[in-house]
């Protein structure tokens, strides 16, 4: 290890933040879509809707200002969420964000523009979604992003 806490192996790979509203691979970018016959301000909006089975909730949830305020309205609250919930997690992030890069051709084009390099959703707290502290997490929604920009890519050929 040379000049810092983390392998070099890590110097090619793309982190970024998924809360960050200013990133275009992120979840909180304000970039409006229809999925489900409804439109969502934002990828984190619409996954944190698909936790719960109320429509009214749903629709409560869709209503907050800011992904952040979407995140916050879910987090304290004891709602019951869908039952396997945890199996459905990545299945409704991939959809919310490969249908925001169909909405948004900039934002394939961006995702795209990574070429083949590791994505990395940099979140030294979340182990599921992000990488961890140590940066040995499991780093699902980064896999989610490098499963979406397979998909395009097998699209346009």
């Amino acid at each position: 290890m040379a000049n810092g806490l983390f392998p070099e192996e890590n110097e090619n790979d793309i982190f970024f933040s998924r809360h960050d509203i200013n990133e275009l691979l992120g979840s909180a970018s304000a970039h409006p879509f229809t999925l489900d016959g409804k439109e969502w301000p934002t990828v984190e909006h619409y996954y944190q809707a698909m936790l719960f089975n109320s429509e009214t909730l749903q629709d409560r949830i869709r209503e907050q200002a800011t992904a952040i305020d979407a995140i916050a309205f879910t987090k304290w609250r004891f709602f019951q969420k869908k039952s396997g919930w945890k199996k459905l997690r990545k299945v409704l992030m991939t959809r919310a964000v490969y249908t925001k890069c169909k909405t948004y051709p900039a934002v394939a084009e961006a995702l795209l523009a990574t070429g083949d390099k590791k994505l990395v959703e940099n979140s030294a707290y979340d182990y599921f979604w992000g990488c961890g502290r140590d940066r040995r997490a499991e780093n699902t929604y980064g896999v989610v992003m490098m499963n979406v920009r397979s998909k395009l890519l097998e699209e346009a050929s």
